[in-house]
């Protein structure tokens, strides 16, 4: 018998301990009821029928007409790569934007911190500043500084500085923020000496956001050597809990087993490079569950955490899933491409791009219960990708909603949600002419929410020229909430 959304939303508060969700997390816990075969049409009907569009209709941005957003709203480009920066003429901006957080300055400014995914052999690759970790790497951070100005209509955002801040990694592709104030840089390769690099890669590096320079790039080797995706700290205990964008392919299972879920315990709260102990969360008596199919949405299982004795393993060089093996050895549960993550509601949100059934993502949240058992619960699968199609970087904003970063075929879409499940289509990248447009990613708001942050990432390599874009975009967010 199919379940009514409020009857599902009752039991899925109850499975969680009577805690209530985050506004957007309700709403999307609610497209659980929606059957997989579902049209388009008619999930744009749904969607109509929520209140979707509450914005109003997309239309090209005045200052940037590349982009489709509401009428309401503005937009403007902050920073565009492969091109001289306007407030630093010696600085060439790098490539490949990707993930990104914000930060409050003590002047009253805004701090953004950028990943730069650069994927370029070592022939071709080079450092974008100096101390730099590995010299064959174009990959790293760079770390911008804008000004927010006036209110509602008369609203001005100005980029006031801009500069590299880590150097010589590879494959920078997201990361999380800290409570401390530094932003965790995540290598989503394990590439190495066997590869033609100076250095190993697959770890995590710290940028401070009050850095005004390349920062000495120190691995986090403690923290996993892997294909790292995305971080989030709980702010009450400090442990971090990292992703991995591994495959899980039931087909061959050999060289895509699947990808974990981490916890690193730092030996000090905010001094990461002082090492800790690195785990895997299993599900309790159920030994290698598979998350990624199957699973109905709303359950909860009982998880337990178990030790990662070799996070930096050699033979990662060959083998990206190595740790994780070691994980499946122990019965760690088996997640598909697990990607953004986020602290809230006393636990952890982590993404799956393309877990569940219908392959078109999972949302799930990890409460912890003790030292080391906690609860994890499926509280999203998409069943189609006329819902969500492969969700990426996510935000909760300020206002209470749910914004997505999908990674999808076609169009390009930013989209919000909130509590009543309406999907709310934000900012369109429209395709033309045979050609989709590079993904959006970097999402997040300014410290006092007015502003929205985003990138669309470009090309990767060294001789591409397809340019990433920062933007920075506000509106009467508040006039539409609720």
């Amino acid at each position: 018998m199919r379940v009514g959304r409020r009857e599902f939303l009752r039991r899925f508060s109850r499975a969680g301990g009577g805690a209530l969700l985050a506004p957007s997390m309700a709403g999307l816990a609610s497209w659980n009821c929606v059957s997989p075969d579902e049209t388009r049409a008619a999930t744009a009907r749904r969607r109509n029928g929520l209140g979707a569009n509450r914005y109003g209709a997309l239309r090209p941005g005045q200052a940037c007409p590349e982009l489709h957003i509401p009428a309401d709203f503005h937009c403007v480009r902050l920073s565009v790569a492969l091109s001289p920066s306007p407030v630093r003429r010696d600085l060439a901006v790098p490539n490949a934007f990707d993930g990104m957080a914000a930060f409050a300055l003590s002047n009253g400014n805004v701090r953004l911190i950028r990943n730069h995914e650069m994927v370029d052999r070592p022939e071709n690759g080079r450092a974008i500043g100096s101390p730099y970790y590995d010299a064959k790497c174009s990959g790293g951070t760079t770390s911008l500084e804008v000004r927010i100005t006036g209110s509602g209509t008369n609203l001005s955002v100005e980029l006031v500085d801009e500069f590299v801040s880590l150097a010589g990694t590879h494959v920078n592709c997201a990361g999380g923020l800290t409570p401390w104030g530094s932003w965790l840089s995540c290598e989503e390769t394990t590439n190495g000496h066997r590869q033609g690099f100076d250095q190993s890669h697959g770890y995590i590096f710290e940028v401070p956001a009050d850095a005004t320079g390349p920062v000495d790039p120190v691995p986090l080797r403690d923290m996993g050597r892997y294909i790292h995706e995305a971080v989030a700290v709980d702010p009450g205990t400090g442990l971090v809990y990292e992703t991995e964008d591994a495959w899980y392919n039931p087909d061959n299972l050999e060289s895509q087993p699947g990808a974990g879920l981490y916890r690193f315990i730092p030996n000090r709260r905010d001094a990461l490079a002082e090492g800790g102990r690195l785990s895997i969360l299993a599900v309790r008596e159920q030994p290698n569950f598979v998350t990624a199919r199957g699973m109905a949405p709303g359950t909860t299982v009982p998880v337990t955490w178990l030790p990662i004795e070799d996070p930096d393993p050699a033979s990662a060089e060959t083998d990206s899933v190595t740790v994780f093996r070691e994980g499946l050895s122990k019965g760690a549960a088996v997640f598909a491409r697990l990607e953004g993550a986020f602290a809230a509601d006393g636990g952890i949100y982590v993404v799956s791009t393309n877990g569940g059934n219908a392959r078109a993502g999972q949302i799930f949240l990890y409460r912890p219960d003790g030292e080391d058992d906690g609860e994890l619960t499926l509280v999203f699968e998409s069943p189609s990708n006329a819902v969500l199609d492969s969700p990426d970087n996510i935000c909760v904003s300020p206002h209470g909603d749910l914004v997505l970063c999908e990674d999808g075929g076609g169009d390009q879409f930013i989209r919000c949600l909130d509590r009543e499940g309406a999907i709310t289509d934000l900012v369109r990248n429209p395709a033309s002419m045979g050609r989709t447009p590079g993904e959006f990613a970097g999402g997040c708001f300014s410290p006092d929410g007015r502003v929205l942050f985003f990138n669309t990432q470009g090309g990767r390599d060294f001789d591409d020229t397809v340019a990433s874009v920062t933007y920075a975009m506000w509106g009467p967010w508040s006039e539409a909430s609720g």
